[in-house]
Parts: structure tokens; sequence; C-alpha cells
């Protein structure tokens, strides 16, 4: 079959199992602003949960892979996982949601990804273990975008395969969405990708960790990741809403209000990245990318897990039509 795909994500797979804590189960601490920043519970207590509710096929990747075939896009995944149950479970989830699994790797003997959300109100902190898989890379082909987000640390040889393949697919558009591990190994370790992005996303927190700084200037966080070389850094800042930097105009977005209180916010900032992706992939401008992704995050954040809520370019086009007026990108 030929490769001519719009959209190739790349990363690991897992089962979230959402583990529901009742608020008065665990303490909770505040940051200057009055959000919610760490939970606490104590050593030798045996904490009470409410429920657990299983989430198969989801990671940065898969969401974002899911997220682009929801808005119109061919969409495929590349991942590994194990021969297990929770590995068939995956690969089913994925076709029926229509995502080309031919990039799927099995590997005999090993397991699958299984990761635990401690589910308080609306926040949420993961455990995760990234088994340790042999990543190749397969030939994909010239897909008009790759996206690359969340792999395990035994990924170093994989990360230059990937960096190696945009320099000799030039008109193949890169978006790169750090995940834990690839924004611990630093820019200089990943400085092809930096180098080869077109679109790169992270938060605020995360800005200031790839860049060794505690500068809040959101301006100075835009041009110090856009000097390691993506054409495009896209930082997002929580109820600050978004900003975009690509070399001489800076947009911020806010946030689309919210319909409803929202349950959770696991996917937030993957349905962001990857409709602002989606939105450029289908020939829509910056600014009109900007007005269209918060809208999916906003959807996300009223469902469990970060699937569920993800939008169809028809379903997108119509809260955008119910927006605010005040609901549109400003250059600062």
């Amino acid at each position: 079959m030929p490769h001519n795909l719009d959209f190739i994500a790349i990363g690991d797979i897992t089962t979230d199992a959402f583990i529901k804590i009742p608020k008065e189960t665990a303490h909770v601490t505040c940051d200057s602003k009055g959000r919610a920043c760490q939970i606490c519970f104590n050593f030798g207590d045996k904490i009470e949960y409410e429920s657990v509710t299983e989430i198969p096929s989801v990671g940065n990747s898969p969401n974002a892979a899911v997220s682009a075939k929801r808005l119109g896009l061919t969409s495929a995944l590349v991942t590994d996982l194990g021969d297990d149950y929770h590995g068939k479970i995956k690969i089913a989830r994925l076709e029926k949601e229509g995502i080309d699994t031919r990039f799927v790797k099995i590997h005999a003997g090993l397991e699958s990804n299984y990761h635990y959300v401690l589910w308080y109100e609306a926040e949420r902190t993961i455990l995760v273990k990234h088994q340790e898989y042999p990543y190749e890379l397969p030939d994909i082909g010239t897909p008009r975008w790759i996206y690359l987000s969340s792999v395990g640390e035994q990924s170093t040889d994989y990360h230059k395969a990937i960096g190696e393949y945009l320099k000799k697919n030039e008109s193949v558009k890169f978006a790169f969405q750090p995940g834990t591990f690839q924004i611990k190994a630093g820019h200089k370790a990943l400085e092809s990708l930096y180098k080869e992005s077109d679109l790169f996303f992270c938060n605020r927190e995360e800005a200031q960790r790839i860049l060794g700084t505690n500068e809040s200037d959101i301006k100075k966080l835009l041009t110090g990741v856009h000097e390691f070389g993506p054409t495009m850094p896209v930082i997002t800042d929580g109820p600050d809403g978004a900003y975009t930097y690509d070399g001489e105009e800076t947009w911020h977005m806010p946030m689309y209000p919210d319909p409803a209180p929202p349950i959770d916010r696991t996917g937030a900032g993957d349905s962001f990245s990857s409709t602002f992706t989606a939105m450029l992939a289908l020939g829509k401008s910056v600014p009109e990318a900007l007005m269209r992704a918060p809208i999916n995050s906003a959807s996300v954040v009223q469902k469990i897990g970060a699937q569920e809520g993800l939008l169809t370019l028809d379903e997108l086009e119509e809260w955008l039509a119910k927006a605010p007026a005040d609901y549109k990108p400003t250059k600062i």
C-alpha cells in the first residue's frame, strides 16, 4: 500500500487506569494562583478509592492520531506493544477509530504499557512505566505530517533515526510534542529533532525545564525555544491560554470557555497540539488554527480520558460558531 498518509503519529501507547480519589481522602495544596498543584497521602494509611476506569489505546501520540482522524485526515500510528491481552485491546480500539495500524509492532514475550491515573476532581497525577521495546522506525513513506511525542528512555538510536529520516525527507512537516523523557534528555541530545521541528509544543513549566530557567516572561520563553531550532514554538499556559511565535509575530489565544466544570484534564494538551497541527494540515492559517485548538481541549475535559471528547471537524465548527465575541487571537 502507498504511504501517502496525511498524518503519522509516533510514540508509545498505553492503557490508563483511572483511580478516582474521593475529596475527603487526600490533602491537596495549591499554588499562588489557587490552582491545585500537589496531592498528599500519609505513609501507612489505607486509602479508599471511589472507582477504577480502564481506558485503552491512549498516550500522547495515539491521542493525536485519533484527533487527526476525527478531524478528517488519514491517520496512522507508529508504536510498540506486547503480545498480551492489553495489546490486543489496544489494536482493536485503534482499528475501531479508523487508525491505520500497519506500523504497530507487536513484541512476543513483552508486556504492553499500563499506567495508573490518580484522579482527584478534574486534576490527575499519572504513574507511568514505559516497557523497554527495541524501537525501530519502519518504512513510513512520505506522509504530509509526522507528529512525535512520548517514548521510553531506551530510545536514543530511535530518535536519531527519526532525525535522519526528516533530513532526507524535507517535504515532510514535523510536529514535536516532547514527553517526559524527551524533555529530561535535553535539547542537545535531541538537537536534530528540535532543528527539524516545524511545530513544537510544550507548556510553560516544560519550557522552563527545557531552557533551564525560572524565567516567567512568555515572550522570552518562546524566543528561547525558537533559538533551539523549532520554526514555530507553541506554549500553553493553562487558564491563561496559549502563545505562538514564528520568529516575527507572537500570538496569544485565550481558553475556550468551559461549557461546564471540567471532569478530567487528561489529554487537554494533546488535543490542543494535535488539533493545531491538523488545522494547518487542512490549510488553515495560524490564527484560524489557534481559534480551533482550544475548543477540542474544552471538549476533552468534559469526559473521562483523553479521547472520548475529541470532536469531528463539523462539531468543532459548531462550537466555534457559539464562541463569545472576545474569543479570538491577538498579536502581542
